[in-house]
């Protein structure tokens, strides 16, 4: 990363002598030497690059170590671990170049950023770049802007506007989880998007997040705007007296979600300041984790096979800094193990040791698109200290003293995360095109001549009163011109009608492949309709 301004400004011909470069360094085989460094050490191996001096000021605890690299001439800082040498390189290629922010805050200077990628492998770099050219085309926003889904305005940065279309899908994704909250048994709940202070210095959130919080004074307190729901949640569990016999407890929320990220930081829809999660929170008994997991992992799996996505799964256990009883993280993470054995078969995950939240272990569900990129979208984390923070109990039902009351085990879980990056992942998954119970545009319906306008009207009014997004194109255009229009819109249907139609009842189904599947009653065509609806195809 340099500085930039005046001829320090990187461009796309600069790629190529950076790759040249890069050959040169490969064809050395030149070794990454790791150093273990004291933090004065390190000041005094950068000192006059303040940038590297507030990193290692800023990150380092005093009287500890760091790690260094060496390459060469380069000696950076850098976690590790490398490949032993350069000649292990056989592919490599400059990707983009950017310019930033120190930090991402715009008060800060102004960075250039170029960007590489490598392989061991040149095939592996040719499927890459194959895939690299796919997703510029499947880029959300670009897709988004061409289909008026939605819309973005400096006076409310890092805030979607949903268009109509758009608000369409998001919608129907909230309604798919909706549904699937019904037959698992989740209760729905509403909380307030404003709280005082105070909440998040009892969950312990204002310590280490309050720098991404919007705050603000009411009557001389400080309150801010909820960037998560947990804590709300809490409170409702803690607003009465809890049985055993009430447990597991499932908490729903589509609560309004705000984070203060900075500008430099914002992404279309992968980095917002406002957005939705299809955020749960269960209560459950110790004994219960193993069931509420397996539960949590079947909705998981039921959501991403709909959206035809594949999934690894990860457990990752009990980190350095970990809070709480080791016996009971162990109990909570022999729980977890067994319902991932139970849900996927021994040997269908894998354990990432340390790497669990302070506050409990953690199931990461990576998922895959069409692209084979990696998302993490789903999470499944269980969590003893907000219980413990906000004093949180049930009654056990055991008479013996000192046994009457239990804490309860809470579970963070989401399917889609937020509903806002879910929707741009589906969106390049899909390339844009949606399918049809998703589809913000389902029907088109196309007269042959104006002459049908009237019964094209007619079966567009029974569509929609059956709830689907119908349209007829009543333009002076040709009607290959119509039929194209749908096409490029990305309509699924376009049904033709003719003189033969409007005297039969019925309608010409056409796919937006431009497959004809012939003429179909319209009573046949709703009962169809319903029946990809139903079956979310």
């Amino acid at each position: 990363m340099g500085e930039s301004g005046g001829d320090g400004a990187f461009k796309e011909d600069d790629y190529k002598p950076v790759e040249a470069e890069v050959q040169k360094i490969v064809k050395q085989k030149q070794k990454f030497e790791r150093m273990v460094v004291t933090k004065e050490e390190a000041l005094e191996m950068f000192e006059g690059n303040p940038f590297k001096e507030q990193i290692i000021s800023t990150k380092i605890p005093d009287g500890t170590r760091t790690t260094v690299y060496r390459c060469g001439d380069l000696v950076d800082l850098c976690r590790g671990p490398h490949v032993p040498n350069t000649g292990r390189i056989k592919a490599f290629a400059a990707t983009r170049h950017s310019a930033t922010n120190w930090l991402g805050d715009t008060d800060n200077d102004s960075l250039q950023r170029m960007y590489g990628i490598s392989f061991p492998d040149k095939k592996m770099l040719k499927v890459w770049k194959e895939n690299q050219e796919k997703a510029k085309e499947r880029d959300h926003r670009r897709i988004a802007m061409k289909q008026d889904l939605i819309m973005f305005h400096e006076l409310s940065a890092g805030s979607a506007f949903w268009l109509p279309h758009g608000a369409r899908i998001y919608n129907k994704l909230i309604s798919f989880i909706k549904e699937h909250y019904w037959k698992r048994g989740y209760d729905e709940i509403i909380t307030p998007n404003v709280y005082n202070l105070d909440l998040w210095h009892q969950s312990g959130h204002a310590m280490h997040y309050k720098d991404a919080m919007f705050c603000f004074e009411v009557e001389g307190k400080e309150w801010a705007m909820k960037p998560m729901n947990c804590p709300g949640h809490c409170l409702m569990f803690g607003g009465k007296i809890r049985s055993y016999r009430d447990l597991p407890l499932r908490f729903a929320d589509f609560g309004v979600l705000h984070r203060n990220e900075l500008s430099g930081a914002l992404s279309g829809l992968t980095r917002v300041r406002r957005f939705q999660q299809d955020d749960a929170h269960i209560y459950c008994r110790e004994d219960q984790i193993e069931d509420e997991v397996i539960g949590a992992l079947d909705f998981m799996k039921s959501v991403y096979t709909t959206f035809g996505m594949t999934y690894k799964l990860e457990l990752s256990t009990r980190p350095k800094k970990a809070l709480g009883d080791k016996e009971l993280w162990d109990r909570a993470e022999a729980a977890l193990a067994r319902a991932m054995d139970n849900f996927a078969g021994k040997g269908g995950w894998r354990e990432n040791p340390g790497d669990g939240a302070f506050y409990g272990p953690k199931i990461d569900i990576k998922v895959m698109d069409a692209m084979e990129r990696v998302h993490q979208c789903a999470t499944i984390q269980l969590d003893f200290q907000l219980p413990i923070r906000f004093g949180l109990e049930y009654n056990t039902g055991i008479k013996e003293e000192g046994k009457q009351f239990a804490r309860p085990v809470m579970v963070h879980r989401a399917m889609l995360g937020s509903v806002e990056r879910m929707f741009a992942v589906l969106c390049e998954h899909y390339g844009g095109k949606w399918p049809f119970w998703l589809s913000p545009r389902q029907v088109m319906i196309v007269p042959v001549h104006k002459e049908w306008n009237e019964y094209c009207q007619e079966v567009r009014d029974r569509l929609h009163a059956e709830g689907f997004y119908a349209d007829v194109d009543l333009s002076k255009a040709t009607f290959q011109k119509k039929v194209r229009n749908a096409q490029v819109d990305q309509y699924n249907f376009q049904l033709v009608v003719g003189k033969a139609e409007v005297e039969n009842g019925t309608v010409n189904i056409r796919t937006r492949d431009n497959k004809v599947e012939g003429e179909k009653k319209v009573e046949d065509l709703i009962a169809y309709l319903k029946e990809m609806q139903a079956e979310h195809k």
